[in-house]
């Protein structure tokens, strides 16, 4: 009789099958609460196991704040990229981030417990580095909208960035106190077009400047 080996699983592959794993328990527990023993129960392993790809937890929590970012913003890359209108490349950029939130709620979970975090660990580190990479090419887009004539003269770029992302964030925490991604999905659209009538120009509006 032949015996069946057991294929190995390359490094990389396991380090990412890790972080996924912990994304996946985030979408239900408080990240606070998940340990690497239940990390590697929900992935059929051993402790040992997980230790032999990460060092410690800090630097499993980093590998998930950086897969976190690095979608995420691959995500709203993707989605904005063949449109001209800066108004549309943010519509684009924030139903895509809503999309991205619904298909993976432990990624705010994580997010959230990271910049709320008392500790400035490597992984709150680079939250706060997506944070501001995000702003600043919000800031950028609004910045377009204006020149182009598609947003308001008066806009203040500064408040109008941190109001689309205050708007993310407030669609998100309420749907996962809700528990109910799917609502976030069907109220998105509504909610950036309120957003849009505020910051858009009169002649887009009806009103007078």
């Amino acid at each position: 009789m032949t015996k069946t080996r057991t294929k190995k699983i390359p490094a990389e592959e396991r380090r990412n099958i890790t972080v996924e794993a912990v994304i996946d328990l985030a979408g239900s527990s408080n990240p606070d609460s998940i340990t690497t023993a239940a990390i590697a129960k929900h992935m059929k392993l051993t402790q040992g196991a997980i230790f032999r790809h990460f060092p410690n937890k800090d630097a499993i929590w980093k590998a998930v704040m950086n897969w976190v970012a690095k979608n995420l913003m691959a995500r709203i890359d993707h989605a904005a990229q063949d449109i001209a209108s800066p108004k549309g490349k943010m519509e684009a950029m924030f139903l895509a981030h809503i999309a991205f939130v619904a298909d993976h709620p432990g990624a705010p979970r994580m997010l959230f417990g990271e910049l709320q975090g008392a500790r400035q660990t490597p992984a709150k580190r680079l939250a706060q580095s997506m944070m501001k990479q995000y702003a600043a090419r919000l800031r950028d887009m609004i910045a377009s909208g204006k020149e182009c004539g598609e947003l308001r003269n008066d806009l203040d770029v500064e408040a109008a960035a941190t109001l689309f992302i205050g708007t993310v964030q407030g669609l998100v925490m309420q749907s996962l106190i809700a528990g109910d991604m799917g609502k976030m999905r069907a109220d998105a659209p509504r909610v950036f077009a309120i957003y849009l009538h505020g910051i858009s120009k009169a002649r887009d509006t009806g009103e007078q400047e």
